[in-house]
């Protein structure tokens, strides 16, 4: 840094300085440059993830199913034996509603039973409370 003496030619009337003072201004600009670092949070290299916690899969239950075949003269089958009855089947079908885990109704008809009788079935599993029902081998009534 330079200090202005003066002039050398001995008058008394100071000459004009045309420079600025610049320091106070680098003093103040390095102060808010030194603010500027310090504030600024470090940088870091990883990234924190929060994974879940994996528990391991229960053991799978292989379900029980029952089979419920309508035959041509619309007799229904129970697990291959004949109901004697729409009692009798509702009863077997209170017994299914309370296992628990709830069996799976594969119902198979043949392609001359009625309607009605696999329509009753149905309707007799639904009303009691059976979710999982199933229509088995209907591959048959495609032609």
């Amino acid at each position: 840094m330079a200090m202005n003496v003066g002039s050398g030619s001995g008058s008394d009337e100071p000459e004009v300085m045309m420079d600025i003072n610049t320091t106070p201004l680098i003093d103040v600009m390095l102060v808010l440059l030194i603010m500027l670092i310090i504030t600024i949070p470090p940088q870091l290299h990883s990234v924190t993830l929060d994974m879940p916690v994996v528990t391991p899969p229960s053991k799978k239950i292989d379900p029980v199913v029952i089979k419920i075949d309508v035959d041509a003269s619309s007799v229904i089958n129970w697990n291959g034996r004949p109901v004697t009855g729409r009692a009798d089947l509702e009863a077997k079908l209170k017994e299914a509603a309370a296992m628990q885990p709830q069996p799976e109704l594969h119902i198979r008809s043949h392609a001359k039973a009625k309607y009605d009788a696999v329509a009753q079935v149905m309707a007799s599993a639904q009303r009691l409370g059976l979710s999982k029902l199933g229509i088995v081998g209907s591959e048959q009534f495609v032609n």
